[in-house]
């Protein structure tokens, strides 16, 4: 049975969710940053009591279309400081969004459970280390630094795979392997750093990708983070992510059904909500 940070997950398990919280000014969707210690316990106290399973928290934005990159320095001082804010009035399990080992090694000391690497551990060749020395529950993302080509469903799990084979050989448990098929961050050109590049439609690889999570997931768990993204934005023709709350929580349902095992949001209150009626219409189903 696959867990994260102790929490079981997938196969007759429910569906779990991760609350965001970002620390960096830049992040994409601004009613998501907190910057100050009293507003982030206020923030992950109530995503504990709306239904969060974990707090992701992220000190640095990785939105591919947008020059986000920060010194290290300054992601460990506001990843820090947020696990501080968060321990004084949560016990949920606090997973930090970054792909460098420093600032990995600098949450871990501090009790942070989990590492979400949306390189799939690729981007600092040190990440595996700190892998190995603390064996914390991880969550890879589909990424390659070359051009990828083909298809993109198929590609997408041989990512994966890499990734996985990386945090294996690092010492992490298989069980505490949990998998993302990093939608949004396929494109065709951005500013930022931390991308795949393909020669087709990223809308379409998202939609692909979604609609065929079974086959991506494989012998693991998988985590979907969609919330407020750029491909509902681009369904909708909603260029601010304020008003993709309802697209979000559509595109969820759908990720709900077709295999998710975990929600990442910036939307606990309402995804918590879908998940209850998801379980609800299954069971129902199932007692027929």
């Amino acid at each position: 049975m696959h867990e994260l940070a102790g929490v079981k997950i997938g196969g007759s398990n429910p569906l779990r969710i991760m609350g965001i919280i970002n620390t960096s000014p830049e992040s994409f969707y601004k009613k998501s940053v907190f910057t100050d210690k009293p507003t982030i316990s206020k923030v992950s106290k109530l995503m504990e009591e709306d239904g969060a399973d974990f707090i992701d928290v992220g000190g640095m934005s990785t939105a591919p279309y947008v020059k986000t990159l920060v010194s290290e320095e300054q992601e460990i001082k506001r990843i820090t400081s947020a696990i501080g804010s968060i321990q004084k009035v949560s016990k949920l399990p606090i997973s930090i969004d970054t792909c460098r080992a420093k600032v990995a090694k600098a949450a871990l000391q501090l009790g942070a459970e989990i590492i979400n690497d949306v390189s799939g551990l690729k981007y600092d060749k040190n990440m595996v280390d700190v892998l190995e020395e603390y064996r914390p529950s991880v969550i890879v993302c589909a990424f390659s630094n070359d051009l990828i080509k083909g298809n993109l469903v198929t590609q997408t799990r041989k990512l994966i795979n890499q990734s996985v084979t990386m945090a294996l050989k690092s010492g992490v448990p298989k069980n505490k392997i949990i998998v993302d098929p990093a939608i949004g961050f396929f494109r065709q050109k951005a500013q930022g750093i931390l991308f795949t590049k393909i020669n087709s439609d990223w809308l379409q690889r998202d939609i692909s990708v979604l609609k065929n999570l079974n086959k991506i997931k494989d012998r693991y768990p998988i985590l979907i983070s969609i919330s407020r993204k750029s491909f509902i934005g681009k369904i909708l023709d909603e260029p601010d992510p304020t008003d993709r709350i309802y697209g979000s929580l559509a595109a969820e349902t759908f990720a709900a059904l077709n295999g998710a095992d975990i929600l990442r949001t910036h939307n606990v209150k309402a995804t918590s909500d879908v998940i209850k009626i998801v379980n609800s219409l299954k069971n129902l189903k199932k007692g027929l």
